[in-house]
């Protein structure tokens, strides 16, 4: 099986917020690949595996980083392939990642996530998919009804909580 999805972080650090992006991608089927670069310490790498990514045959690419957090937009400058940030979490509650990665030069775009979102990250990466995968599609489509379940649920529990002044 070949990736199709490349996940990619900084340092293993990052690995558990960014395994919430492994962990979807395996349920929905999708073939990845996870590996931890450096833009600042093995930046020749990181150029390597952007340029070569189009060609192992990867759709996209989603980069966790933290702090500078300058690996999303160093892949996005060596491939046109779609690239998806998650900031990470560390100095500043991940605002500085945040920053880092949102505030790219014109032409060079990253989609960013929320501050530790890799589990949207990787619901992002499926839906670019799922534009030519009807299977995925449907799979996704099936996702998202399972969260207006639990919450349709999660409302009906509600009610059943009780206080002296509650109305419903």
């Amino acid at each position: 099986m070949k990736p199709i999805v490349s996940i990619i972080m900084g340092s293993t650090s990052d690995l558990p917020v960014m395994e919430k992006a492994a962990k979807f991608l395996d349920e929905m089927g999708i073939s990845f690949e996870m590996n931890a670069f450096s833009a600042h310490r093995t930046p020749q790498e990181v150029e390597a595996f952007a340029r070569s990514a189009e060609e192992r045959g990867l759709k996209v690419i989603i980069a966790g980083a933290g702090m500078a957090a300058a690996l999303p937009g160093v892949v996005a400058a060596s491939t046109t392939l779609p690239v998806i940030g998650v900031p990470i979490k560390g100095m500043l509650d991940g605002l500085d990642a945040m920053l880092s990665i949102i505030q790219m030069p014109p032409g060079i775009p990253v989609a960013t996530v929320g501050v530790n979102g890799a589990q949207n990250a990787a619901i992002l990466a499926a839906e670019m998919l799922a534009l030519s995968d009807t299977e995925l599609a449907e799979k996704l489509r099936n996702y998202k009804q399972g969260l207006k379940e639990k919450i349709v649920k999660a409302n009906e529990e509600l009610k059943e909580v009780k206080y002296k002044c509650k109305t419903n």
